[in-house]
């Protein structure tokens, strides 16, 4: 699997410099991870329109053999501009460690390890393997916030604050001492630099534009909140679920179609269920019915729930009526086909809904494999990524997708190993 070729940013000691990145593919029955560079040096520039001028003549580099490297010399400086996701700071590791764990925290702080993992991978840099290993934190960081909660994850942190503090130093004079800085072609430069400049300057004006419109729309927009809220007031909140905040699911894989409910408490998932197991139905009338025998689910999570006791007074009494909304309808069947053939196949909306829908199970039971698989640092993660915000300056996944389809099939197929079928 020919895996892209990714535009990064590395704030370093030397400054904030853009280069390439590609992350494993597999080759010839091998695996392979690269940077662009040239045996012991890692090529990097001060700005993609450098990184253009170089990759549109440069003959001898590392990545001149990539499956996908035909592609690269033909994109526009855009395309070559990192995004927010593969822009690491490795420069602002110690003030991140400063603040608290959080998952925002975290989550930067196990991107740029990540990357840093890959330059000592690839460019057998020892001496930032043995900072990364000292401490178990480092190691951690993957799997979120939870391993850095409670007492010892209090211990776990500070440990790992103490490591950057003692030893981040090492890595980044490591990594420091790889970069080069190559010459480039003088006449290509200075139309690659027109080009940067001509997109700087189209940027501006949009949003100078944006910002325009919205000053005009704000007398207008406050006037149509007000009358929303007002009509809300009147209308008050739009059904039996819609009160009580809990919401009737349904899910569509290959063969069955299961019901169940699921609602958000401080923004957390929580199923009908308990133990990490999800108790689903074959229909609506067969939810109705276990829910008006409440003896059954007086486990279940959803029982912490303050409108709990509110469903199955109302399915007792006869009343409840399971009316699932087309946003709560997830369809996984078909969707691994649909990856298999490519981001042209893939319905944005149906793969939006599905990845919602298998995070959403995974992190109310605690799994983190999930988050994962569906990480950009991960074949699958980055096709997903790509489909659901997509942006003209990131290059294209490439085929074929089998890596992808399989990744999928394995993290559905834990989502219905986690059914409880009644």
């Amino acid at each position: 699997m020919a895996q892209d070729i990714i535009p990064i940013e590395l704030g370093l000691p030397q400054g904030d410099l853009v280069t390439l990145w590609a992350p494993r593919w597999r080759e010839d029955g091998e695996e392979w991870e690269a940077f662009l560079g040239d045996e012991e040096d890692l090529y990097a520039f001060p700005d993609a329109a450098h990184l253009a001028a170089f990759v549109r003549t440069a003959e001898q580099h590392d990545l001149i053999d990539h499956p996908a490297w035909s592609v690269v010399p033909a994109l526009n400086v855009p395309e070559l501009i990192p995004d927010d996701d593969h822009s690491y700071d490795l420069v602002g590791v110690p003030e991140l460690v400063a603040e608290e764990p959080d998952s925002w925290t975290i989550g930067e702080l196990a991107e740029i390890v990540g990357i840093v993992r890959s330059l000592a991978d690839v460019c057998e840099l020892d001496e930032v393997h043995e900072v990364l290993d000292a401490c178990e934190g480092f190691s951690l960081l993957e799997q979120g916030r939870l391993p850095f909660t409670g007492r010892e994850g209090e211990r776990l942190w500070t440990d790992l604050s103490e490591a950057v503090s003692e030893k981040w130093d090492t890595v980044l004079d490591a990594i420091d001492g790889l970069v080069t800085v190559p010459d480039v072609d003088a006449a290509v430069l200075e139309q690659t630099a027109e080009e940067l400049a001509a997109f700087h300057e189209e940027s501006a004006e949009a949003e100078a534009g944006v910002d325009a419109e919205d000053d005009d729309l704000d007398t207008v927009e406050d006037a149509d909140t007000a009358a929303d809220s007002d009509a809300e007031e009147e209308d008050g909140p739009v059904g039996f679920w819609a009160e009580v905040g809990i919401d009737p699911i349904k899910i569509i894989t290959g063969d069955n179609e299961y019901f169940t409910l699921r609602c958000y408490l401080d923004d957390e998932p929580i199923f009908l269920g308990s133990d990490g197991e999800i108790d689903v139905f074959s229909s609506e009338k067969a939810l109705a019915r276990a829910l008006a025998d409440g003896k059954e689910f007086a486990d279940t999570d959803l029982a912490e729930v303050s409108t709990w006791d509110e469903v199955l007074a109302k399915a007792t009494a006869g009343e409840l009526e399971i009316d699932v909304d087309t946003e709560n309808t997830y369809v996984l069947a078909g969707l691994d086909e649909d990856l298999a053939e490519g981001i042209d196949s893939i319905d944005p909306t149906q793969l939006e809904l599905a990845v919602e829908l298998v995070t959403d199970a995974a992190d109310w039971a605690g799994d983190d494999s999930v988050a994962t698989a569906l990480s950009t640092s991960e074949s699958l993660g980055w096709l997903v990524s790509f489909v659901l915000r997509p942006d003209p300056t990131r290059l294209a996944p490439s085929a074929p997708f089998d890596t992808e389809q399989a990744a999928w099939r394995k993290l559905v197929e834990s989502l219905e190993n986690r059914f409880r079928t009644h």
